[in-house]
This record gives C-alpha cells, structure tokens and sequence, in this order.
C-alpha cells in the first residue's frame, strides 16, 4: 500500500487510535463498539502509514509540509482573548521574546530565536513524542501586533497571530488567532477533543496562565522599586 500519512500523522492516528479504543471498550454498549472501530482503524492507519480516504481523494498529506503556514481554510482554527493589567508596550515586549512562551504554553518545550523573523519551536507530541518546525515572522508592529507562519518542512504546519490592543487605565486585550494541521488531522483533533484536549481549552487555558504571570512579575517589579527606595531611604 502507498504510505500517504507523514510520520506525525501516523503517531497522532496511533495514540489516537489507542486511545479511543480502550474508551470504546470500556462503555460495553453499541456506541462503545463502534468508537472501538474507529480506534481499530485508526490505528491501522498509522501503523501502515495508508488512509484509504486520502488515497480516494487522491490526497497525499506527506506532500503538504513543503507549504508555508496553513494555506486557504484548511486545519483548525481558534481564536481567544485575555484581558491583562498591564500596558500593550510592556506586554508586545514580553510576548516578542519568543523564549518566554514555554514558561506559559504548555504544549511548548521551548522556543530558540534564530535570527530577528525566524524562530525553533520543540512541543510536545503524542505518545511522548517531540515536535519542531521553523516559524517566521509575518508582521511585526510594536505594541499592536505579532503575526507568523511555519515555513516548509514543519511537522505541524501552522500560522497565527497576536494582537495587543490598549483599553485604557494600563490594560491590554491580549487576542491569539491560530490556525494549524494537527498531527492526525482533522479526525485526530475530533478525537482529542474527546477526550478533552480541545485546542480552544489549551489556549485559553495558556492565556490565563500569561495573564498570571505577566501580572505578576509587574508586582514584583514594583514590589522591587519600592524596596529599593526604602533602602535608600534609611541610608
């Protein structure tokens, strides 16, 4: 059989496929059966690297990683916004320093700036597996906007951007529009969704831990000042 599923893929359809197998089994019902099966073969699928859909389409998913970004509506897509209290400067500049994303993202190992448009990105994978692809920068307005896409040869293709918009009294609506091909497409991303890793959950789920932490590190900075001011104070 022709391999048509890229190795991404197939892992995705694999975990995926165990995953929904053993939920299948576990109902004992009809419905249960049937979610079995569909774990069957999507396990088969990955371990033959073959989907008989893609083959009918004449598709050949291993080819579109010679792409940059997401091209037309393909992929998922997911946009959320978070509310921070701190001034759209100071936030564009925390988030434009990519090696800060892993300390909130949580699917993000790390992030390695390779020049002043292009970036490493390593994320966790299924099955505990790595992930990486090359992303470049698309636009770039300080204190608005960061907008990216993988370049060819990424394992997830993906592209996206973040808009910081002030809102008066030092607080910046933090907006994230990501669109991507998840590993096991479309399919894999229904069945993670399943089992409750739902993109929409994850990233809003990273936007409030951002929140969080930019939050606090403004405390402390101030908390800093103000002790050092004392100090100078008593001398």
């Amino acid at each position: 059989m022709e391999i048509n599923v890229p190795q991404p893929e197939r892992i995705g359809s694999l975990a995926a496929g165990v995953g929904l197998a053993a939920y299948g089994l576990s109902r004992r019902s009809l419905g249960g059966v049937l979610l079995a099966l569909l774990g069957g073969a999507l396990i088969k699928r990955g371990a033959t690297g073959h989907c008989e859909m893609y083959a009918a389409l004449g598709v050949n998913s291993r080819q579109l990683n010679t792409e940059t970004g997401v091209p037309g509506n393909k992929g998922i897509k997911v946009v959320k916004s978070v509310t921070v209290g701190r001034p759209a400067q100071e936030v564009y500049r925390y988030w434009r320093k990519f090696e800060n994303l892993a300390q909130f993202m949580n699917h993000v190992k790390s992030v390695t700036q390779i020049d002043e448009r292009r970036s490493t990105w390593v994320v966790k994978g299924p099955m505990g597996t790595d992930l990486e692809w090359t992303a470049q920068i698309l636009s770039d307005r300080e204190g608005e906007l960061i907008a990216w896409e993988s370049l060819p040869g990424a394992e997830v293709q993906n592209a996206g951007s973040v808009r910081f918009e002030s809102t008066g009294d030092g607080q910046t609506e933090v907006r994230v529009s990501l669109q991507y091909q998840p590993p096991a497409g479309v399919l894999g991303a229904a069945v993670a969704k399943l089992f409750g890793e739902a993109p929409e959950q994850q990233l809003e789920e990273d936007l409030a831990r951002f929140k969080t932490i930019i939050e606090r590190e403004a405390v402390a900075a101030v908390a800093g000042q103000n002790g050092g001011m004392h100090t100078g104070a008593t001398q």
